[in-house]
């Protein structure tokens, strides 16, 4: 019996992957855009001042596209990046698209959280006044639970070190599979639960268990990003 439901998820989740792609295509072509990827990411100029200290910014965006997208922030990502710069006009914003598989197996969010965490180390290495905002879309939700700590969200990843927590300042995701275990990231991490915000469409099957496979894509257009933008950027203060 658990074999079987674990089958039916696997799948359910590989055929929303490819409508994924599909409503990318239809809905927000542009989302589909080259990202430029570096060491500090992709930069956003909208209503920011020039970055100084060798290219940080006050703020970073770090997120996880979902199942199946190219490369990228993805259709959730992409706007989310413009809506929190549009919410932080005196602060420089870039963004950094985390860099994984997004495979339709569901295998590859270990991977991408080993790569946000690394990311995040890095740029707080040489940035210690960037604040980060993380999160993810779909299995890129399920990257940033893993890059939490959070046990059982998916494959094996190496999670934000301890001493980095107070960094990040913010989580947004969108649907998230971890709801499918009747869990939150409020109820699972004591330490990013607080400064996190959740958002599962209703009927959505990848975080909350319904049946239409248009509420999972509908996050790009539906208000759901300048919430999480407006939520982010009053955790940043």
């Amino acid at each position: 019996m658990v074999t079987q439901r674990k089958r039916s998820r696997r799948f359910m989740l590989f055929g929303i992957s490819a409508a994924v792609v599909v409503a990318g295509a239809l809905v927000t072509p542009q989302a589909f855009a080259a990202t430029r990827f570096g060491f500090f990411g992709s930069r956003n100029n909208a209503a920011a001042p020039a970055a100084g200290n060798g290219g940080c910014t006050d703020v970073q965006l770090v997120f996880a596209r979902g199942t199946g997208e190219p490369q990228g922030l993805g259709i959730v990502g992409r706007p989310l990046a413009q809506a929190l710069a549009g919410e932080l006009p005196g602060q420089s914003v870039s963004s950094f698209a985390v860099v994984y598989a997004a495979a339709g197996n569901q295998r590859s969010a270990g991977p991408g959280a080993t790569n946000m965490s690394q990311h995040i180390a890095q740029v707080a290495a040489a940035c210690p006044d960037t604040r980060f905002v993380i999160g993810g879309y779909s299995q890129g939700a399920s990257v940033t639970d893993i890059a939490m700590g959070i046990r059982g969200a998916g494959t094996a990843g190496e999670a934000i070190d301890a001493d980095l927590t107070d960094r990040v300042s913010a989580v947004v995701v969108f649907g998230n599979p971890l709801g499918l275990q009747r869990r939150t990231i409020a109820g699972s991490s004591a330490e990013f639960g607080p400064k996190a915000k959740e958002f599962c469409n209703n009927g959505d099957p990848v975080c909350g268990g319904g049946n239409n496979f248009a509420a999972h894509l509908a996050y790009p257009r539906n208000g759901t990003v300048q919430q999480a933008a407006e939520f982010a950027a009053g955790k940043l203060g």
